[in-house]
């Protein structure tokens, strides 16, 4: 992707769920798609579809002429990183912490969990999916001997500040925050912040809308 396009948090919703759409026809033998049919699968305009492309510098496609499949895929994993695989270290090892270390779907999107950190006795020194759990304070040794970036928190809320500063002191430059606080970082720190309890509320919201 060119460092002049902008690419909204919109489109960055819509690029994973595009991708989800075409594997689903690459695997049912589907080479070709239009971008009309795009725009009708998403409920949105064909300039839209357009315009989501051309964010990512996908190839203008012609008049009439029916769109690569396997291309459209190709552009999609390498623009969204998921052909460059990225390690990551879990802070937290609860049951949300050992889900994650259990699921083997990150590795469709170019994550790789190296290792998991707590400071419950019970659970350090333990292998989960291969995994060791270590104690929390052989993070910055981990990451100084390990090619990783990125952490996963989901440690208890009072404790996030300090968990993160120690990663971003031992060198991480990412962090995917599941704990419901806001962490300080400075502007060269990536964090992307789940909210679980606002998706539960938007949810419950709709269905009560639909069907109560």
């Amino acid at each position: 992707m060119s460092k002049n396009n902008e690419v909204t948090s919109r489109q960055l919703e819509r690029y994973p769920k595009y991708l989800v759409y075409l594997k689903k026809l690459q695997k049912d033998g589907i080479s070709k798609i239009s971008t009309r049919q795009l725009a009708d699968e998403f409920n949105c305009s064909v300039d839209n579809v357009r315009k989501d492309f051309r964010a990512i510098n996908l190839p203008t496609g012609k008049p009439n002429t029916n769109r690569d499949v396997d291309e459209l895929i190709n552009c999609l994993e390498n623009f969204l990183g998921y052909n460059d695989n990225k390690n990551a270290i879990l802070v937290g090892v609860g049951d949300l912490g050992k889900a994650f270390l259990k699921y083997k779907g990150f590795g469709k999107y170019g994550l790789n969990i190296l290792a998991g950190f707590d400071v419950d006795k019970k659970v350090i020194g333990k292998t989960i999916n291969g995994k060791v759990i270590y104690h929390i304070d052989k993070i910055a040794e981990f990451v100084a001997n390990h090619p990783v970036k990125i952490a996963i928190m989901s440690v208890p809320s009072e404790v996030a500040q300090d968990v993160c500063n120690i990663l971003v002191k031992s060198g991480i430059k990412g962090i995917w925050n599941f704990v419901q606080v806001h962490l300080d970082v400075s502007d060269d720190i990536v964090v992307e912040n789940v909210d679980l309890a606002a998706s539960l509320s938007f949810l419950s919201y709709n269905l009560l809308q639909r069907w109560d």
